[in-house]
């Protein structure tokens, strides 16, 4: 048999790294991130132990940029649903409910999200988070910020800030008080984004399958993957 080529070997490591990704937002968020470990989010992503090293320095920097990419897409599909709008008003009411609605419907995960960010490491950069960011940046602009680069540093504080008080156990606040505050701090009407009373999921995070959040898609057998580099 020949050899794969670079570029199959390529979409298999990409392949890999996306369930693991999927494998750990639903192992944390189901049962916490201490009773989690490398060796069961391998096993429910079904890859080699050996590769999630490969892939990640180590379980916070998985979890981080896992919790990152669900955090990434939702704000994603929330912005872009229909009807589509360009109107910046309603689409930082998008943002809002979106990023309150993770807290609302996975407080486990953003839980421990919360709780990884107070660690001695911290807060730290990956590619989920720049395209998280990169959102961001881009509603603060579109509500009609004149300087986004400072003005959504603390969009992202006032949503963890947010998400952190959803989120603490036995004392939690209410998504509609927090809602509340947000909006009229950015001027928007409560009957903007996605009402609580409407029923309706916040940017459809109450929906339990995950995967049109993570690219895994159909491709053949992995089981020979080499890293990139090896021979």
């Amino acid at each position: 048999m020949s050899p794969r080529s670079a570029s199959v070997n390529e979409e298999l490591r990409r392949r890999s790294r996306e369930r693991l990704l999927q494998a750990a937002v639903e192992m944390v968020g189901e049962h916490g991130y201490e009773a989690t470990t490398l060796g069961d989010i391998a096993d429910r992503a079904g890859s080699a132990r050996g590769l999630v090293s490969y892939y990640f320095p180590g379980k916070r920097q998985l979890v981080q940029s896992a919790v990152h990419r669900l955090m990434h897409r939702t704000l994603e599909e929330a912005l872009e649903r229909e009807p589509r709008t360009e109107d910046g008003r309603e689409r930082m009411a998008r943002a809002i409910d979106a990023i309150l609605g993770l807290a609302r419907d996975r407080p486990v995960l953003m839980r421990q999200h919360m709780a990884g960010l107070l660690q001695a490491e911290g807060f730290m950069q990956c590619p989920e988070q720049q395209r998280l960011a990169e959102l961001l940046r881009d509603t603060v602009a579109r509500h009609g910020s004149r300087d986004a680069a400072a003005d959504y540093p603390m969009l992202r504080s006032l949503l963890m800030g947010a998400v952190y008080a959803m989120v603490l156990p036995n004392v939690p606040m209410q998504l509609t008080t927090l809602r509340a505050e947000l909006f009229a701090r950015y001027r928007l009407d409560w009957e903007m984004g996605v009402p609580p009373d409407t029923g309706e999921a916040s940017g459809g995070t109450q929906q339990s399958d995950l995967s049109r959040f993570f690219a895994t898609g159909e491709g053949p057998d992995e089981g020979s993957e080499v890293p990139a580099g090896s021979k």
